[in-house]
């Protein structure tokens, strides 16, 4: 088995291949990439959390070096320009060390606008990748559509290294996840979850990377619902957890679906979606058009549905009339990576251009076909959602529903099952499935 650092050698090799076709296309000769710096709040001198620039932790496992800079010139080894800033209110960043020091040229500096020393002397010739604020001089990031679309595109395909940090990833998250789990079943509020959660995953709310949804009972129903009552309900029956960690500057994202008693009608209701899920898993395989996994997700919800007698009309009925979008509300997944929704989920190809979602499912994150290396997302739901079942009856199709089994399961509000799933040559891997059934 390759350990990290072979791993990380054949990752930047890839990346460099990538980064030269990418100025080719552009027209330039120097990629250049800001980490990023602080935004603070208006009228205030509070900032907001420092979030790294996803282009530049493409390339090195550095999270918190806000100021620093990134030159990669084809032929060269990679510069980077580390700010290590005399600071005693703020902890100042580390030196670089580890398995990737050895790959680039490092220089030290002490003040932001020093980096100007160190960064091509042309900077009419470089593509600059950042937010307008990480600006030096005449070092304005310019994000050339040709040079962004190629790597965005290209980002979709995983190297073994990426892989790697996303299962490590994962191994905190499902940590997290038991953690939580034996908190809602000792009675937790769900900021308690939340608490625990944080504690187990051994990350706060900037390191994770997304905000925790921790939903109990009817708050199951908001799909982002990320509030977090202080007070434990007096009847906890559900529990749903979306919720991540990170690795190395790459995520996990995470959701279960629990009922308080396990041998109640909504618990059956889960193990169905649950097992509905690992079939969709099993799809993500080269070729694969994923919108097609997003209907066919449609139609093996709207079976559940109808099993439970919530619908009395056939799946495909109940896909049509847009039904079953009342219950299933969302897509079925979206790549992941770097970033927890990762880019060009829509590109038609590493020119740009856009592939087109699926006519009546607007909120559908990702249209390409499967390749091996891509990473995605794979989680159906169910959800008694009053806004959206009352559309159903303004549209005229009220007889579709069993308005008295939507209202016996209203009170538990919903479910959402999520693995994270690598396409292969093969069967896919589950790093998500994988992770609990080391756990165990």
């Amino acid at each position: 088995m390759s350990t990290v650092a072979e791993l990380y050698t054949h990752h930047l090799a890839t990346l460099q291949h990538r980064t030269e076709q990418a100025l080719a296309r552009g027209g330039f000769d120097h990629l250049v990439v800001p980490s990023g710096t602080s935004h603070y709040q208006v009228f205030d001198d509070r900032d907001y959390p420092y979030a790294v620039n996803p282009q530049f932790k493409a390339w090195l496992p550095l999270t918190r070096a806000p100021g620093s800079w990134l030159v990669v010139t084809p032929g060269q080894k990679p510069k980077l320009v580390f700010l290590q800033p005399f600071d005693y209110w703020h902890v100042v960043p580390s030196a670089p060390s580890g398995y990737w020091v050895e790959h680039f040229d490092i220089v030290v500096i002490r003040k932001p606008e020093e980096a100007l020393q160190h960064l091509p002397s042309d900077v009419a010739r470089c593509a600059v990748l950042g937010e307008a604020q990480s600006a030096v001089g005449a070092f304005v990031p310019n994000n050339p559509p040709a040079v962004v679309n190629y790597l965005e595109y290209h980002r979709a395909y995983k190297t073994p290294y990426e892989v790697e940090m996303m299962r490590e990833a994962t191994r905190r998250g499902v940590r997290a996840h038991h953690a939580a789990e034996r908190a809602f079943r000792a009675g937790a509020s769900e900021f308690g979850i939340h608490l625990v959660y944080c504690q187990a995953a051994g990350q706060d709310a900037n390191d994770l990377p997304y905000s925790n949804i921790i939903a109990l009972n009817e708050h199951s129903a908001v799909l982002h619902y990320t509030d977090r009552d202080l007070v434990a309900p007096t009847s906890a029956r559900s529990f749903l957890i979306d919720a991540g960690a990170a690795h190395n500057g790459y995520a996990c994202d995470i959701t279960r679906s629990y009922a308080h008693d396990a041998g109640s009608e909504f618990q059956a209701m889960i193990d169905a979606v649950d097992a509905a899920q690992l079939k969709m898993c099993d799809q993500v395989r080269a070729g694969t058009d994923y919108k097609q996994i997003h209907i066919d997700a449609h139609i093996a919800l709207a079976g559940i549905l109808k099993d439970f007698g919530v619908i009395n009309v056939s799946p495909e009925a109940a896909l049509a009339t847009g039904v079953s979008s009342a219950f299933f509300p969302h897509g079925i997944g979206h790549g992941i990576g770097l970033q927890v929704h990762d880019v060009a989920g829509f590109a038609a190809s590493d020119e740009g251009g856009t592939i087109a979602k699926p006519e009546g499912h607007p909120y559908l994150r990702l249209t390409r076909v499967l390749e091996p290396g891509m990473a995605v997302t794979i989680e159906p739901g169910l959800y008694f959602i009053d806004m959206l079942l009352d559309e159903v009856k303004k549209n005229g199709h009220a007889d579709s529903v069993d308005w008295k089994r939507v209202e016996a399961f209203k009170p538990f509000g919903g479910i959402r099952i999520e693995d994270d799933v690598v396409c292969t040559e093969a069967a896919p891997i589950n790093l998500t499935r994988d992770g609990f059934s080391q756990a165990a």
